[in-house]
């Protein structure tokens, strides 16, 4: 399991333990860094990905302190994080995606029109580096669902969308846990974009399967 999990699972289970409870402050950093066996590094990781879930809130120049959330919906919140490690049906679902969706970005090259390259432009500029990890997973599933309009089979895109949205968890914790999470992805979207927009199908093929091949990858080595 990865460190920023583990970090996670440990103030879990200060909460579950009664340690912490809604409201409540946070023991300072090194403290709170040698209680959980932990360095500050992995701790500060696990503070800032809880602080994108909701679960804790980092006042600058006061503390960080657990929401005012109820206790069980604090613990549903942080659930997803195991969930999302041992539900193997997350697995299944994006290797199904790594069969479709590159042949969705071959279907595009070949058929899409300047209106659907236009629209899938616009949705890759609209995005930039400073873009929050929010941002990002939005930006990602409207490009990926652009991509398969544009191939003009709406039984294939009404499928990529479905499945889609059982992976927005996965793409948002690796975005939260991943460095450059949101370097890459962009990259990867003009690469893929400029495929299309060339008509080669072969090369937004190979470069798609890559592409979703990533989310696959890191959580098959973060279940480790």
């Amino acid at each position: 399991m990865a460190v920023t999990d583990e970090a996670i699972l440990r103030i879990k289970e200060m909460i579950t333990g009664g340690q912490l409870a809604p409201g409540d402050r946070l023991p300072p950093e090194k403290e709170l860094s040698e209680q959980l066996g932990l360095s500050r590094s992995s701790l500060r990781e696990a503070v800032k990905a809880l602080e994108v879930i909701r679960v804790l809130d980092v006042r600058r120049g006061d503390g960080t302190y657990v929401t005012s959330l109820e206790p069980s919906l604090l613990l549903e919140a942080m659930s997803f994080v195991v969930d999302l490690h041992d539900d193997q049906s997350v697995l299944e679902i994006l290797a199904v995606r790594r069969i479709l969706e590159p042949a969705a970005s071959a279907l595009a090259a070949r058929n899409a029109d300047a209106d659907a390259i236009q629209l899938l432009r616009e949705a890759v500029d609209a995005v930039d580096r400073q873009a929050n990890v929010e941002q990002l997973v939005e930006h990602d599933l409207h490009f990926h669902s652009g991509i398969a309009q544009a191939g003009g089979n709406g039984y294939l895109a009404s499928l990529i969308d479905s499945l889609s949205s059982h992976t927005i968890r996965a793409r948002i914790w690796r975005g939260i846990t991943q460095e450059n999470a949101v370097d890459r992805t962009l990259h990867e979207h003009h690469a893929i974009l400029e495929a299309i927009e060339a008509g080669d199908a072969e090369l937004a093929q190979a470069l798609t399967t890559v592409h979703v091949s990533g989310v696959e990858q890191w959580l098959r080595s973060a279940a480790l």
